[in-house]
């Protein structure tokens, strides 16, 4: 058997194939992300915010959970197999939101999109890590979230003018069956596992292991606990970006279509902006990305309230998605690079659950906050959390 060699040119063909997998599974959250809100108002007349919000709540912790799962069974079940158990737990969504009796029924969907959308996306994710060297980690990464995120747009985008022409139920639904069985088929038939990747990681590594660590990743460790609470953050926002705008551009009048327009121009631009921020934070020290594009993502937020007309909520999002691409790659980059090869598995997991977990606890905080305040308030108090998670990065993390 042929040794294998890291680098991207080197396995560039089952890292495209990747790329192309995580577009997939990332289409699957574009799915809801214009529509979903406004089907719980219309359809299934959901009025108080953290009731509706109630399907962010459920997806943030399904996915959290399975993050860290995935974490673990990535080493012991296979990269590979993990990605495929991912999409075939996938596979009943699109139909159950297409025939969804009632709002249940929907938030029961969320718990099995957010299984799917942690075990498929963090195989992704750690198989490309194993692919590539510790030079190219930020570039990995960013190639990894521009394809997922771009693809959320997309559908987003899609989604919003399919909902427009045809209504909100069947055929906006009719994509996420396409891009299930796309997912599914492509992973059996192509993807090839990466151990070997790892095991040739391991032969040259120099990184010491870690003891205990859930709790080095989660806080007690500089630079992985700053990156674990700022991805908790961003979700947070992003959870209110998710439940909140759709509702605050409908109440001003806006259509779906202009609704989806800005839903979708925000992961757009957080999707084509990683390909530049990827690359950048193998260049220079991560904490600065990461500092920086906390506090842009935290301006941008509270500005929303002086926003009037679609061109403003388009700017907005724009700066938002850009803040949100200069973190992303570089939270994934920092742990690996923090972290030894047995263990980036297990640490990517555990990130990700605080991350996903920032779903959860956004939607429920956000949902009190409009219901007892209004969405203003609830504007204003995620833009200041997210703040302090820039601050928290600038004092505690090292280069």
């Amino acid at each position: 058997m042929a040794p294998v060699t890291l680098g991207l040119r080197e396995n560039r063909t089952q890292f495209a194939l990747l790329v192309l997998m995580n577009a997939f599974v990332g289409g699957m959250v574009g799915l809801e992300r214009s529509i979903l809100p406004t089907l719980a108002e219309q359809v299934f007349a959901i009025a108080a915010k953290t009731a509706l919000l109630s399907f962010i709540v459920a997806f943030g912790l399904a996915k959290a959970f399975a993050n860290y799962a995935a974490g673990a069974l990535a080493n012991y079940f296979g990269r590979r197999r993990l990605l495929i158990l991912g999409w075939l737990l996938g596979t009943p969504v699109p139909f159950i939101l297409m025939w969804a009796p009632s709002w249940e029924w929907v938030v029961a969907t969320n718990i099995l999109l957010g299984i799917h959308q942690g075990f498929a996306w963090s195989s992704t994710v750690v198989m490309k890590m194993d692919l590539v060297d510790e030079k190219q980690r930020g570039l990995a990464m960013g190639l990894n979230e521009f394809s997922g995120y771009l693809a959320v747009a997309l559908v987003a985008f899609l989604t919003g003018w399919l909902a427009t022409e045809h209504g909100l139920r069947p055929v906006p639904f009719y994509t996420g069956i396409i891009l299930v069985f796309a997912g599914l088929f492509g992973t059996i038939f192509w993807v090839k596992d990466t151990r070997r990747h790892v095991e040739a990681a391991i032969a040259t590594s120099e990184m010491p292991r870690l003891r205990h660590l859930f709790w080095q990743t989660t806080w007690k460790h500089r630079n992985l606990g700053s990156v674990s609470q700022a991805g908790l953050i961003n979700n947070l926002n992003d959870g209110m970006i998710w439940g909140i705008l759709p509702l605050l551009l409908m109440a001003k009048g806006f259509t779906l279509a202009q609704i989806g327009l800005a839903a979708g121009i925000y992961p757009a631009v957080w999707g084509l902006g990683q390909l530049i921020t990827g690359p950048l934070s193998d260049r220079f020290c991560k904490k600065y990305l990461l500092q920086w594009g906390m506090l842009l993502q935290a301006v941008a937020i509270a500005l929303l309230l002086l926003a009037t007309n679609l061109w403003h909520y388009l700017l907005l999002m724009t700066a938002l998605g850009w803040g949100t691409a200069m973190v992303y790659p570089t939270f994934l980059a920092s742990i690996a690079d923090n972290t030894h090869p047995i263990d980036r598995a297990k640490s990517v997991g555990i990130f990700r659950f605080w991350r996903d977990m920032g779903y959860a606890i956004g939607a429920l905080l956000i949902g009190f906050l409009a219901d007892r305040w209004g969405m203003d308030a609830a504007i204003i108090i995620v833009a200041v959390i997210t703040a302090l998670s820039a601050v928290v990065i600038a004092v505690r993390m090292r280069c």
